[in-house]
Parts: structure tokens; C-alpha cells; sequence
């Protein structure tokens, strides 16, 4: 299975529609791009391997696997990136601003059924990063 994240960058976040096979999976929103500094910066476009993860603060969710110089970059609920994130991406239902959006755990929960399916038939998930 492959994910494409098309992203847009703004200074306050990143925005992104996230798709596969041609269908909107739901939106994104990240912190804004400053040259992949650790916990304040979005990660570099690319393509990155998933894989579930599970920890006590999100649960059951999502890891980027063998981001360039960076470590534990989720894939997690979160509806504003400045305030929530350090380098994660979240998905949510709607957009409301640059970095900002609505509904996430609703979206997340759509976006981990999907790759949670495919993972849990041996399928590889790839996320392809760009803008």
C-alpha cells in the first residue's frame, strides 16, 4: 500500500492532503518546515516505511520508519501542530488554519483502520512525503 501526503507550507504549520490510490484519506497538519530541526520542525519530503507502535500517551498508532536524523516521528491525533506536535504528523477531518484542523481522532481512526488492514496482512505501507 501507498500513502501520498501532498503537502502546502505556511509559517505557522503545514497543511496536507493525504491520499491513497487517487481517494482523500483525510487531512493533515504538521509544524511548519525549519530544515528538520528535532521538535520544531515538520520532516523532510521523502519516502518513509509504517509501522504500528504502541506507547501509553496515543495508544495504538502509527511510526514513520528511518526519518533522516530523527527518531519517533508518529503519526497521532493532535488539532493544533504548535501546541501538540514535535515532528508528528496528525490527521484530522477538516482543515481550520495554517497547522490547524478539526476532528482528529475521527480521522486518525479512519486513517489506522486502513494501514492497520494492510499491515495486518503482512502488506508493507510506504508514505510518500511531498509538495
Amino acid at each position: 500500500m501507498v500513502l501520498i501526503l501532498f503537502r502546502k507550507y505556511f509559517p505557522d504549520g503545514t497543511n496536507g492532503k493525504l491520499e491513497c490510490e487517487g481517494k482523500l484519506i483525510c487531512n493533515t497538519i504538521e509544524l511548519p518546515w525549519k530544515e528538520n530541526e528535532k521538535r520544531i520542525s515538520c520532516i523532510p519530503e521523502g519516502e518513509y516505511f509504517l509501522r504500528k507502535r504502541y506507547s501509553k500517551k496515543f495508544d495504538w498508532h502509527l511510526e514513520l520508519v528511518a526519518v533522516e536524523n530523527r527518531s519517533l516521528i508518529l503519526i497521532h491525533p493532535a488539532n493544533n501542530a504548535l501546541r501538540e506536535l514535535n515532528g508528528c504528523i496528525a490527521p484530522v477531518t477538516k482543515l481550520s488554519g495554517p497547522g490547524l484542523g478539526l476532528q482528529s481522532r475521527k480521522a486518525f481512526a479512519k486513517l489506522k483502520s486502513l494501514v492497520y488492514g494492510a499491515l495486518d496482512s503482512a502488506e508493507k505501507v510506504k508514505i510518500i512525503v511531498q509538495s
